[in-house]
C-alpha cells in the first residue's frame, strides 16, 4: 500500500466527530493537568481511534463509500500492521499517563478489533454492537479522560454528576451511529453483517436516532438545569437537527435518498455543533473567558 492509501484508511479527520466526548469531559473538570490533557488529546484522536478505523478497513475491505472516503483505496497486510503499531504507542505513551488510562486504552483496542475481526466480528449483531461502539466511545472515553486529564483516583468516577455526562456521551453516539450506517446496506449485506442500521431499515435508522436524540436532548437539560448552556447546546445544533428533520421528510418518500453525501453532511453539522459548544463551553465556565 502508498503512504496515501494507509493515511486515508486511518481516517483521522473523522476523530474530529468524536471530539466533544474529550471537550465535555475537559469541561467538567476542576483540576486537569495541561500537560497530560493535551497528551490523552493526542494518544485518544491521533493514534487509538486512527487505529480502529485502520483496523476495520482491513477487515471489511470495503470497495463503496465508509466514512469520510468516497472511494476506498485497496488494502493490504501492511495496514494491519499499522494498526497495531498505532495501537503499541499509544500504550507506550499512555504508560506516562497511568495505568488507569492503558487499562481504558487496551479494553478499547481490544474492543474495537472484536468489532471487526472475522472470527468473531460484532458487527454482526446489530444491537450489541450498537450498545458496545456507544458505550466505548461514549462513557468509557468521558470517564477515562476525566480520570487521566485530572489525575484522580478510579473510585472518584462513581460520581452520580460524571456518570449523568458519561450516560450523555452514549446517548450522542448511539443516535449518530446508525445514521453513518444508513447507506452502506448493500455493502454489509454482502459481508454478511447485519449492523443496527440495516436490522432497523432506512425508516427505522431514522426514527432511532431522532429518538435517543430527544432522550439525550432531555438528558441535557437535566444536567444544566434548564439554564443558558442547554439552550446554547440546542442553539449549536440546530443546522443538525434542521437538516435531519428535512432529510428524514424526503428519504420516507425516496428511500435512495439516505445516501453517503448526506449522511456525511448530517455528521459534519452534528460534530461541528457539538464541538463548538464544548470547546466554548469550557472556555467559557473553566477559563473565565
Amino acid at each position: 500500500m502508498s503512504l496515501r492509501a494507509i493515511w486515508l484508511h486511518l481516517r483521522v479527520p473523522f476523530s474530529f466527530f468524536l471530539m466533544p466526548v474529550f471537550w465535555f469531559a475537559l469541561s467538567q473538570s476542576p483540576h486537569p493537568d495541561q500537560a497530560r490533557t493535551w497528551v490523552v488529546f493526542a494518544i485518544i484522536h491521533l493514534l487509538l481511534y486512527p487505529a480502529s478505523h485502520a483496523y476495520n478497513s482491513y477487515y471489511d475491505k470495503d470497495e463503496e463509500s465508509i466514512g469520510l472516503l468516497a472511494s476506498p483505496p485497496p488494502v493490504d497486510r501492511t495496514l494491519w500492521g499499522v494498526a497495531w503499531g498505532l495501537d503499541v504507542l499509544a500504550l507506550l505513551l499512555g504508560a506516562w499517563v497511568g495505568w488507569p488510562f492503558v487499562a481504558y486504552l487496551l479494553v478499547y483496542g481490544l474492543l474495537s478489533k472484536a468489532y471487526s475481526y472475522d472470527g468473531i466480528r460484532l458487527k454482526k449483531y446489530p444491537v450489541l454492537s450498537w450498545l458496545i461502539v456507544g458505550t466505548c466511545q461514549g462513557a468509557l472515553t468521558y470517564l477515562a479522560t476525566y480520570q487521566a486529564i485530572n489525575q484522580v483516583a478510579v473510585t472518584t468516577l462513581v460520581q452520580s454528576d460524571l456518570w449523568l455526562a458519561a450516560g450523555l456521551c452514549t446517548l450522542n453516539i448511539l443516535a449518530i451511529y446508525p445514521i453513518t450506517q444508513v447507506y452502506q446496506h448493500a455493502e454489509d449485506g454482502r459481508r454478511g453483517d447485519l449492523t443496527m442500521s440495516r436490522w432497523l431499515g432506512v425508516r427505522g435508522t431514522f426514527w432511532c436516532t431522532g429518538v435517543i436524540f430527544m432522550l439525550a436532548t432531555a438528558g441535557f437539560y437535566f444536567f444544566f438545569r434548564g439554564q443558558t448552556p442547554f439552550y446554547c447546546l440546542q442553539l449549536c445544533l440546530f443546522p443538525a437537527t434542521l437538516f435531519f428533520v428535512i432529510w428524514y421528510s424526503r428519504v420516507y418518500r425516496k428511500p435512495h435518498l439516505a445516501n453517503y453525501q448526506s449522511a456525511m453532511r448530517m455528521t459534519l453539522l452534528a460534530g461541528v455543533g457539538l464541538n463548538l459548544f464544548f470547546i466554548v463551553y469550557w472556555l467559557v465556565a473553566e477559563k473565565g473567558i
